[in-house]
């Protein structure tokens, strides 16, 4: 410190004064120092984490689009008699142990990593050999045709037993190092256990199917229903060129364990010679048989009565010149793969086009063609038991995997056992594996990887033509009650639906909102507005799980019993408010000073209240007077669309006839009249020329409703269509309600920020409080309530619990309000918890994630941008 003398004071002291350091004191320095760097390694942090997120999501996502990876090659040979038939061939999901069956009805089983010779027993067919063998996908059923004419059925079941290591035989022999073998029978290595693997056999009595010494050429066969009492379907075609299908109805004894059956046959009328036909297909319930005949042409037809078969369509599948050589059902049997000479592979399935050229209207159509083709002819077809995927083997041995829905190449299995053609392939149950036994007894066992087949950029964001779809469409299901079902895994559905829910509470939100803000900030006094604003605040404050819990439970109901009502309320509570301003003016100048605050805050609150209960009352007898007494009823296509139509175009009619009167106005001089007049009349001509509009304006309405309708145009069909009960309407009023005091907040907050010299300067030159807002307060205020939407709009693209109880939560891409949906973020929420971790879905859910992110990344950098331009207009004033 330093001092000076000053002059003497009256009592002759001198007074001594202390004058502060000139340089700030370390304490503060220190703090300054502190907060900048807080501040600044906070801020980096925070981006940092932003981007750790978005690199985590990339990360978990990604796998979706990797492909396929050869995990190893297994190469050894097994005993194999020249020329023997593989009549069917299978492996158990663990590999531990494959088998070939023989016509003879022998069974010849090897351990599949090592090929080591397995002992397994066989049919005993009587010393008969079979002429035509068939079984169903997953292997266990078989059936066996003869040249008598007669058919045998039978199972071949690799059971399973989980076991413990005292139950293994002393005279096991080791195959690998998980597996031993010993008495018939594989035992694996599992955690703490063994699982046994064993070959159960049963052979039922023979059938006569075809009359005496006519021998059974192709069969095929299909079993249903429940273990006790299942049906057995199957198709055959013998050497005189008939076609049967049959039906064997067995009835196990639970008590003794045996079996009987009844067989019923029906005859197939068809005209083709039994040289022609490659193979017969017959679906799981036997409703559909399919004949492929080897020129190309595929016979359908429907067994539904099973008496009255019929022939419904004849479809060509291959070029005219070009044979068909391999045909077989997707899993699910309901689309159908076909092979050609020319190498070439496609997938067809009926489409109900309700065409006139086919039977029943189903026209049996090529969906997906653009498949690779194989250098030689298509040999042999054999599909997975879970997925869509497909092996197809050609002439010279090679074997390629394939995807039906994508259409893609999957992967080309490299080192065929045989290049003179395969005399077997099999296509592991868990799509792991697949095995190849060429003619000379070489077997290649190929380690394959394909964790996600059904994903590609095209099938997350592209139409794609899935099975029983009339067209390609954007389509979410992800489960099914049915194990053949296949996951649709579009995301454009709920990028849609994020949309949709947002911008239609956006609709309503951001009117209300902008509105209530600039009412409070321009025209409510300050004390009044001193506690509305904490009110509007504190809606913020509530949960958007009660939010969505009222709208689901509370709302909802409510909406669909006064729907006429709620419809009306649009166009009745704007009508209300500004008749009732138009009202307010007529009041005496000091009276209207006087009233001013909160007894106008409440008489316009009185007025909502009125405008909501006259909807109310009038809801019903408007319903029955426009929209035929049930307006549910009417969305579903009932009536015509010209009530709706009409307030659609009331806003177009008024902006139309109040521009009109504008232009008049000018020519008249009607303003300049006006200002001659006192304030009460002048109140009360202003409210008589607002309601000649507002009639005119509802009259041209119902004139341009009445010409649109004429004109075949009708709002039902798009934006309006069937009413269901949680619907898009419901999400948007909720979610507006949650939107609203953060709007509202932040817009009125950038009003009263606006320098008070421009608003000060608009009044004093004679500008009213509206002009003052209109043309001062909105344009510099702009980028803070364009912030305000933005993060609106942010606010709504990201709400889950709303969305996820009161939608409905249907993936569905149509614009009608009265329809549900599903957001990304719900639909996260819904899947997330029912997901396999590292499986398609559990990634796909992931790639929402990262959709969401990139999406709410993109608006608020446009935001930032657009923001940016309104500063610096604003800084121009």
């Amino acid at each position: 410190m330093t001092d000076a003398t000053q002059p003497s004071t009256p009592s002759g002291r001198r007074s001594v004064v202390y004058e502060r350091p000139k340089t700030t004191s370390r304490h503060v320095l220190f703090i300054d120092k502190l907060a900048d760097r807080v501040i600044t390694y906070g801020g980096l942090f925070v981006i940092l984490a932003v981007f750790a997120i978005m690199a985590f999501l990339f990360w978990v996502a990604i796998p979706l689009l990797s492909g396929s990876d050869l995990d190893g090659v297994t190469r050894y040979r097994i005993e194999h008699a020249p020329g023997r038939a593989y009549a069917a061939a299978q492996t158990d999901e663990q590999l531990a142990m494959a088998l070939d069956l023989a016509p003879d009805g022998r069974i010849e089983a090897f351990h599949a990593p090592t090929g080591r010779t397995i002992p397994a027993p066989s049919f005993d067919l009587g010393g008969q050999t079979a002429t035509a063998v068939g079984k169903t996908l997953q292997g266990a059923d078989a059936i066996f045709g003869f040249a008598d004419g007669t058919v045998r059925l039978g199972q071949l079941n690799l059971k399973q037993l989980v076991v413990q290591e005292n139950a293994i035989p002393a005279n096991a022999e080791r195959l690998d190092e998980r597996d031993v073998h010993a008495d018939g029978a594989v035992y694996s290595k599992i955690p703490g256990q063994f699982r046994k693997t064993t070959i159960e056999l049963a052979l039922e009595a023979p059938a006569q199917i075809a009359p005496a010494g006519t021998a059974i050429l192709n069969v095929d066969y299909r079993v249903s229903g429940s273990a006790e009492r299942p049906l057995k379907t199957f198709v055959s075609l013998d050497a005189s060129g008939t076609i049967r299908l049959s039906q064997a109805a067995s009835i196990v004894n639970m008590m003794t364990g045996e079996m009987s059956s009844e067989v019923t046959s029906t005859e197939i009328p068809t005209d083709v010679a039994s040289a022609e036909v490659v193979d017969l297909l017959l679906n799981a319930d036997g409703t559909r048989v399919i004949v492929a005949l080897r020129s190309g042409e595929v016979l359908r037809f429907d067994t539904r009565d099973f008496k009255n078969p019929r022939l419904v369509e004849r479809a060509r599948t291959m070029p005219e010149g070009t044979a068909l050589t391999a045909i077989a059902y997707l899993n699910g049997d309901n689309s159908l793969v076909v092979g050609g000479a020319d190498g070439s592979t496609a997938v067809w399935f009926g489409v109900d086009r309700k065409s006139p050229d086919t039977a029943d209207g189903i026209v049996l159509t090529k969906v997906h063609a653009d498949f690779e083709p194989m250098p030689a002819a298509i040999a042999d077809i054999r599909v997975s038991q879970r997925t869509r995927m497909f092996i197809t083997t050609d002439a010279a041995g090679a074997v390629w995997i394939r995807h039906a829905t994508t259409e893609r190449t999957l992967m080309e299995l490299p080192d065929t056992p045989d290049t003179g053609g395969l005399a077997a392939t099999i296509f592991a149950p868990r799509d792991d594996a697949v095995l190849g036994i060429g003619k000379n007894g070489e077997v290649a066992l190929w380690r394959i990887d394909i964790p996600h087949p059904e994903t590609t950029i095209q099938s997350l964001f592209g139409k794609v033509w899935y099975e029983g779809y009339a067209e390609p469409q954007f389509v979410w299901q992800s489960t099914a009650s049915q194990d053949s079902f296949e996951p649709k895994l579009s995301l454009i559905p709920l990028i849609f639906g994020t949309f949709k829910a947002a911008i239609y509470a956006l609709l309503l939100a951001v009117p209300i909102a902008l509105f209530a803000a600039i009412y409070t900030s321009e025209f409510l006094h300050w004390k009044v507005r001193n506690v509305v604003k904490p009110l509007m605040e504190l809606m913020a404050t509530l949960p958007s799980v009660v939010i969505g819990f009222i709208a689901a439970l509370v709302l909802s109901p409510i909406v669909e019993n006064w729907i006429a009502a709620i419809v009306i309320a649009f166009a009745v509570v704007p009508i209300a408010l500004i008749g009732a301003a138009f009202l307010w003016q007529i009041l005496p100048q000091d009276t209207a000073i006087r009233l001013d605050g909160m007894p106008k805050l409440v008489f316009f609150f009185l007025v909502v209240v009125a405008a909501i209960w006259g909807a109310v009352q009038v809801g019903p007898a408007f319903e029955a007077a426009f929209f035929g007494g049930d307006f549910k009823l009417w969305t579903a296509g009932e009536g015509s669309g010209q009530p709706f139509l009409f307030l659609l175009m009331i806003p177009l009619s008024a902006l139309a006839v109040f521009v009109g009167w504008t232009a008049i106005d000018s020519v008249i001089g009607y303003r300049t009249w006006l200002r001659h007049q006192g304030g009460v009349a002048a109140g009360g001509v202003e409210f008589v020329r607002w309601a000649l509009l507002l009639i005119a304006s509802l009259g041209l309405a119902w004139l341009l409703a009445g010409l649109m309708t004429g004109a075949g145009l009708d709002a039902r069909g798009g934006f309006i269509d069937t009413y269901v009960q949680r619907n898009t309407l419901i999400a948007a009023f909720a979610i507006s309600f949650a939107l609203i005091p953060i709007i509202y907040t932040i817009a009125e907050d950038a009003m009263n920020t606006v320098p008070e010299h421009l608003r000060a300067g608009s009044l004093a030159c004679g500008a009213s409080k509206w002009q003052t807002a209109r043309w001062i307060i909105v344009p510099t205020a702009g980028s803070g309530i364009f912030s305000a939407i933005m993060i609106g709009l942010g606010r709504a693209v990201g709400e889950t619990m709303i969305v996820v109880m009161a939608t409905g939560n249907t993936p569905v891409t149509d614009f009608n309000l009265f329809n549900g949906l599903r957001a990304l973020s719900a639909n996260i929420n819904v899947e997330l918890p029912e997901a396999v971790k590292d499986s398609t879905l559990y990634r796909t859910l992931f790639l929402c994630g990262l959709v969401l992110f990139a999406l709410t990344f993109v608006i608020n950098t446009a935001a930032e941008v657009v923001r940016q331009r309104f500063r610096k207009r604003a800084a121009q004033l």
